[in-house]
């Protein structure tokens, strides 16, 4: 018998519009014949160049060959019939996937896992962790009394920066400020502290002293924070590079000085890598280009199993979320489908060295193929800046951009806008060379209609 409430693809778009908001790319996508970093539209099999990858989720191409064989068929159907709750029911499945994720991806001197469902679910957990242990110090010291830390009344605020993007729900929406105020206006949020980012304006060198003045200011502003509500600052949380706000990346001067500041304050340093960990700036983490370790960071989108890694500062208290049941927890804990696919993913950046590949092939290729475009469109193409394949480069005006990017989709290539002028690039990291050349053509010919 076949499905049925069975849909063409010509059905879809009119399917969906009946019940949700459809203003996504005008694309419905072949789950079989898209290949690598080429898209296949189902309706008229027309192909796309992926320079988004599901909003930078995914680590790989599309039916990369390892995970497209019947062997990993077989082993993902297994874990996507019943789906398993992984906080109380334990699997060979999520202790591969642990096991993988430790030896592969999780660098030295981290300690401690958890795993949720989404993004934003890591931050608020990161944050609870933080919270919880300042409370506790707080409350050892008789700073604060039993009432007030289990209303969290003292001990509970996040010093966070302009332009973030943490996430849509809880004490992220709390701290997301970028260019489009849909995400965030009019839902309820906690006043904490908001402080100056800056951003390096590129070429660096062409602008290191406003780079520098800057984050005088922000440090000024922070210090300000700490001072202006003494033992109530848990944490201070950044992301190592900025995404949805702008592509925005930060000295490792300043990372570094963000480290000493709070551990000479007792506030626990996180930093949100779910955009610009997983591998896609040439390291499996953007901070370890730095020098500068948090106390915790917040992983997803590409490693599929969202969560945070915790180190030892944590154990500066009794009883902390990662020793007493039920501090921090969900149902799920990580869906054990995403477990073995993140798991194969892994193997995948091992045995190909895919971080060699981006940090020496494809991430140069792109980086150079946007400066071309600098050089072919001066006063145009702004600001190229780029780590790996996390690359991104500026319009004169709003308007230009959303002109330009316009054109990059009426040409059938799939990219996102970056905070009020930007265009951002999120290939896929085996992205071939000839598709990183031939995004770089498109966006030639879109920028030579909108500019001549």
């Amino acid at each position: 018998m076949g499905a049925v409430f069975s849909v063409r693809p010509e059905e879809v778009m009119d399917v969906l519009r009946k019940y949700i908001l459809v203003d996504g790319f005008d694309v419905v996508i072949d789950m079989e014949r898209s290949q690598g970093s080429y898209v296949v539209d189902a309706r008229d099999g027309s192909r796309w160049v992926d320079m988004y990858t599901f909003f930078a989720s995914s680590p790989f191409g599309m039916n990369h060959p390892r995970l497209a064989n019947e062997e990993f068929k077989e082993k993902i159907f297994r874990a996507a019939i019943n789906k398993v709750a992984n906080s109380d029911i334990y699997t060979v499945e999520m202790a591969e996937f642990v096991k993988t994720f430790a030896e592969v991806a999780l660098p030295e001197g981290f300690k401690y896992l958890f795993f949720i469902d989404y993004g934003t679910l890591a931050i608020e957990n990161a944050l609870k962790v933080a919270m919880d242990w300042k409370v506790r110090k707080l409350l050892s010291r008789g700073k604060i009394t039993q009432d007030e830390a289990n209303w969290g009344l003292r001990g509970t605020k996040v010093i966070h920066f302009k332009d973030a993007f943490h996430g849509r729900s809880g004490y992220a929406i709390s701290m997301t400020n970028t260019a489009d105020p849909n995400k965030y206006k009019y839902f309820a949020k906690l006043l904490w502290p908001r402080v100056l980012n800056p951003k390096i304006r590129w070429p660096l060198e062409e602008h290191l002293d406003e780079v520098v003045a800057a984050e005088k200011e922000a440090i000024k502003q922070i210090k300000d924070a700490i001072a202006a509500n003494p033992d109530d600052i848990c944490a201070l949380i950044i992301e190592t590079i900025q995404g949805e706000g702008g592509d925005n990346h930060f000295r490792g001067e300043f990372l570094r000085e963000l480290r000493r500041i709070c551990d000479e304050s007792e506030i626990m340093l996180v930093f949100d890598e779910v955009q610009c960990g997983m591998g896609i700036t040439g390291k499996m983490w953007a901070f370890e280009h730095f020098g500068v370790k948090p106390d915790i960071f917040a992983f997803g989108k590409k490693s599929q199993v969202c969560g945070i890694a915790v180190g030892p500062r944590v154990d500066e208290v009794e009883g902390h979320c990662f020793v007493e049941s039920s501090r921090i927890n969900s149902t799920w804990g990580g869906n054990i489908c995403d477990m073995v696919r993140a798991t194969r993913y892994l193997e995948i950046y091992r045995d190909e060295k895919v971080l060699d590949y981006v940090s020496e092939k494809a991430g140069p290729r792109l980086f150079e193929g946007l400066r071309s475009l600098a050089r072919e469109f001066p006063g145009k193409v702004l600001n190229v800046r780029g780590r790996g394949l996390m690359c991104a480069f500026d319009l004169p005006t709003p308007a230009d951009r959303d002109a330009v990017i316009k054109k990059m989709w009426e040409k059938r290539m799939l990219i996102l806008k970056s905070g009020t002028q930007g265009i951002r690039f999120r290939p896929a990291l085996d992205v071939p060379l000839e598709a990183i050349d031939e995004a770089i053509e498109i966006s030639r010919a879109a920028l030579k209609e909108v500019f001549g």
